[in-house]
């Protein structure tokens, strides 16, 4: 009975050990630390980028701050290539991911991503003389077509334009668009809200015909983060009942509005 009594008391002490391990949380380190780090990719807008006064905006930005001032903490933003957004991650640095990611199967592997926050439209684009009009006409072999590094729209080009010949960057869609703009591509592929503003910058380059493909685009956390992960998916619910997700999706995402407030 003693070795008994012990073995149950073993237990119910490495029960009380766990509970108090469990509790410590990433919300409870946020919360305790009273700050939100997040981890951006300022490389173009509308998503993420400096605005003409020096200040740090875009969609994931500005719906980075509302879960920061929902939650009564500060926010830090780290800005890396959009390669080096999930080893910071991984590595501790931050806790979330705010950019225009896609939960690709290898990256939801590593990671847990909220309900998707928007959805984007991948296109194509070439120069405006391109004798080109649809993006399935770009499939062919001796062309060189570009997308940002490790992204979901290099997987689209090895999907849907294996003929050609994938050229990838590490400056995120504003080095493939300017790689585009000076001729060292024949044409390239991203999300129709960024190319949609490449196209006016530059003024040499024009939209394809046609979506490629359609994604959902979410937030990321830690693989183990059960409790931030679902207190996303719930942040999500919240801004979408009362119309401030769409709000800010109209404003930056389907629209020009934010150039006159930005550029």
């Amino acid at each position: 009975m003693k070795r008994l009594r012990n073995m149950i008391m073993a237990a119910v002490t490495a029960c009380l050990g766990f509970a108090t391990v469990a509790q410590a949380d990433e919300m409870d380190e946020i919360l305790k630390r009273g700050e939100l780090r997040v981890a951006v990719q300022s490389q173009g807008a509308p998503v993420s980028f400096v605005n003409k006064k020096g200040e740090r905006t875009g969609l994931a930005v500005e719906l980075a701050k509302m879960m920061a001032a929902d939650l009564g903490v500060k926010i830090t933003f780290q800005d890396y290539d959009w390669k080096g957004l999930i080893p910071a991650l991984l590595s501790g640095k931050v806790d979330i991911i705010a950019a225009d990611m896609t939960p690709t199967p290898q990256r939801a592997a590593q990671l847990l991503f909220s309900r998707p926050m928007f959805y984007q439209e991948t296109v194509a684009v070439v120069g405006k003389d391109a004798p080109y009009k649809t993006w399935q006409e770009i499939n062919k072999e001796g062309l060189n077509i570009g997308a940002t590094q490790a992204s979901s729209y290099g997987d689209a080009v090895k999907k849907f334009m294996p003929k050609a010949n994938l050229k990838e960057f590490a400056g995120g869609t504003a080095a493939v668009a300017q790689a585009l703009s000076s001729g060292r591509l024949e044409g390239a592929v991203s999300d129709l809200g960024n190319v949609t503003n490449f196209v006016r910058e530059f003024g040499n380059l024009k939209i394809l015909e046609g979506v490629i493909t359609r994604e959902p685009l979410a937030f990321a956390t830690q693989a183990n983060a059960f409790h931030l992960k679902l207190w996303l998916d719930n942040y999500v619910e919240l801004i979408t009942a009362d119309r401030r997700l769409e709000n800010q999706v109209n404003y930056w995402w389907s629209s020009t509005d934010w150039e006159k407030d930005h550029k």
